[in-house]
């Protein structure tokens, strides 16, 4: 299965953009959802950006000048965030678009899975990339093919044990579904595998919900998750005061 989506290489196969993203990454963002991925989350909201075909090109420098005219708003926190889909299946691409932000003084943000750590995806990390948001989808090996569809969960731990390495901020998300991820036992185990790593400022959790069924039925795809409930307020700070033993801030989404 390959492992990037071809594109020119002055261009980025781009789902949507957002201009004034709130919720990620500091500060106010210019946010980039890139087309494709290779994980099919149960829970994706966004799951028209699996497919790593019908994305728009947009050209690099286009996207560049768009987040020059925003600098005023990005202020000394805000900045550029990539999501999707995947970032990573662009990589080689977004050293382009992250140089540059850098030359004209962007701070870069990545939202990924983890999935994929080759030599342009460490290139990216290590020399362009100020801040990475790194999604956990479980913390054994059958809950994250269960989750994702895919095996092999230690990929996005790998990633974490790279950017630790680097020295480089990072943090970490996590959906929270009652029963499924959201159990005791599960968080203990998420924060004591993370417990040393100094690079990890704050742990998201992101409240499980069911906004995205509509994009799953418009594709004609059954969404295997329709009777999972949402998690209670009380669920939600047990959980956020368990993985308060482990990290130096927890914030509920």
């Amino acid at each position: 299965m390959p492992t990037t989506i071809k594109t020119s290489n002055h261009t980025l196969s781009v789902h949507s953009i957002e201009s004034f993203g709130t919720h990620d990454g500091p500060g106010i963002r210019m946010v980039v959802f890139l087309q494709g991925c290779k994980l099919k989350c149960l829970y994706c909201h966004n799951p028209d950006t699996i497919d790593t075909h019908g994305g728009q090109e947009y050209e690099i420098e286009e996207l560049v000048q768009r987040a020059i005219k925003m600098k005023s708003y990005f202020g000394d926190k805000g900045g550029v965030t990539v999501s999707g889909g995947e970032p990573m299946l662009q990589a080689k691409n977004l050293i382009t678009f992250f140089k540059r932000l850098k030359e004209e003084g962007i701070h870069t943000n990545i939202d990924t899975n983890g999935r994929v750590l080759n030599h342009p995806v460490m290139e990216l990390l290590d020399d362009y990339t100020d801040l990475v948001m790194l999604d956990i989808k479980h913390v054994t090996e059958e809950g994250y093919q269960y989750i994702t569809g895919e095996k092999n969960k230690e990929t996005a731990f790998n990633f974490a044990k790279h950017r630790e390495t680097s020295g480089k901020k990072m943090w970490l998300r996590y959906v929270l579904i009652p029963e499924i991820t959201n159990k005791p036992e599960l968080l203990h185990a998420l924060g004591d595998y993370f417990k040393t790593y100094k690079t990890i400022e704050k742990i998201e959790l992101q409240p499980y919900h069911k906004l995205g069924i509509h994009k799953w039925e418009a594709l004609g795809w059954k969404y295997e998750l329709e009777h999972a409930r949402e998690n209670t307020d009380e669920e939600l700070q047990n959980a956020a005061a368990i993985l308060s033993n482990y990290f130096k801030k927890v914030k509920i989404n």
